[in-house]
């Protein structure tokens, strides 16, 4: 791992302390303080023990629970949010002479603001917004509308039902072409294959074609079956490949940077046809950590995934510190660059701060094709 992910685990690892610290604070003071006894001390330090015990044996690998992890970091996170305004509603009203009814109705409110708080995340993971964008290139070209999809992570928590929502999404915006830049699968196809998932990916069509890349969750060891997969869906699948689409433009699908072999992307542009260095260029690239070495190079349009935008607040101001562009779109350099948060989620089924979303990219040029 580099130095950066070192320093984001430890940041990571205090916040869990101090979460359960909240926690459990929270819990004497609204159910224990009345009885002037504060919650029993060997449930605090069973607490500390068996929630730390939990996340170091799955970040350690010796007996992984990655999901019930993720559950109880989001968990410990909400309750420290509902704890945050049980105590700012307390010092707003303390001074009145309803102190003790006060903290009867806070004992009531906390566990309905953790309940609100889990709920609008499930929600957020599994109901898609639509954001639309507009750009024009500095060059000629007839007006295109890309539907653009990433990070599925298909699997046991979301498949087919929210692949039928894609395509009625992607056929609803009329688009001209699908681009899923990566993380289709979660990790492996065992889901994908058990609950017979293809005819539901095989309904994502657009006139000009539908073409993914893989990203990280796609290249942990099942690479070639799960791209075997997504073409038997219909799907063509770029692999540090390029193809010129309709005599209009060049689109350029990169490996996920766990595949050490990848070239360069000025290799790939190298190895155009001069014909094809002249149309545009559209790239997908899972993660969108070469930007500034891409804004330099004749690319028109990347689009990319792989933050998910954080996907639960506050993680959104790590994938900010992370990368140049974690989230939307910005004009850099040559190009214009576009990440999503995505259209699925990463292990729990759980979005604060960031919603499960499709991105329509309408592309115009300048002047006459």
């Amino acid at each position: 791992m580099e130095m950066r992910h070192y320093f984001v685990f430890a940041i990571c690892f205090v916040l869990l302390q101090l979460f359960i610290f909240i926690f459990n604070r929270t819990l004497s003071w609204l159910y224990f303080s009345s009885k002037n006894t504060g919650l029993p001390r060997f449930i605090r330090l069973l607490s500390y023990l068996v929630i730390n015990a939990i996340v170091l044996l799955t970040l350690l690998r010796i007996y992984p629970m990655f999901r019930f992890s993720a559950f109880i970091l989001a968990f410990l996170l909400f309750a420290s949010f509902s704890s945050f305004v049980c105590v700012v509603i307390y010092f707003i009203f303390r001074k009145r002479s309803i102190k003790q009814k006060l903290q009867r109705t806070l004992a009531w409110l906390y566990p309905i603001g953790l309940a609100s708080l889990i709920g609008l995340s499930v929600y957020n993971a599994y109901t898609p917004q639509v954001i639309h964008y507009e750009i024009t290139l500095d060059k000629p070209f007839k007006p295109l509308r890309i539907g653009m999809a990433s990070d599925f992570h298909l699997g046991r928590l979301f498949g087919g039902k929210q692949l039928d929502k894609l395509a009625e999404i992607m056929n609803a915006q009329k688009v001209d072409i699908i681009l899923l830049p990566g993380d289709i699968m979660d990790d492996n196809i065992r889901a994908y294959v058990a609950e017979k998932m293809q005819p539901h990916l095989a309904k994502l069509r657009a006139p000009l074609g539908v073409y993914a890349t893989l990203g990280n969750h796609d290249f942990f060891g099942q690479q070639q079956a799960i791209a075997k997969e997504i073409r038997k869906a219909g799907i063509t699948v770029l692999m540090d490949q390029a193809v010129e689409v309709d005599n209009r433009f060049v689109l350029i699908g990169r490996n996920d940077d766990l595949f050490k072999a990848r070239p360069k992307t000025q290799q790939i542009l190298t190895a155009l046809d001069k014909t094809k260095r002249e149309l545009p260029v559209f790239l997908l690239d899972h993660r969108p950590t070469e930007i500034m070495e891409h804004s330099t190079l004749p690319i028109d349009i990347q689009v990319s995934g792989h933050a998910h935008k954080g996907q639960v607040f506050p993680a959104n101001l790590i994938t900010k510190v992370l990368y140049r562009l974690d989230y939307g779109y910005e004009k850099i350099g040559n190009g214009h660059f576009f990440v999503t948060s995505g259209y699925g989620f990463w292990g729990i089924p759980m979005r604060l701060g960031s919603q499960s979303e499709v991105f329509i990219i309408d592309v115009k040029g300048k002047g006459k094709e």
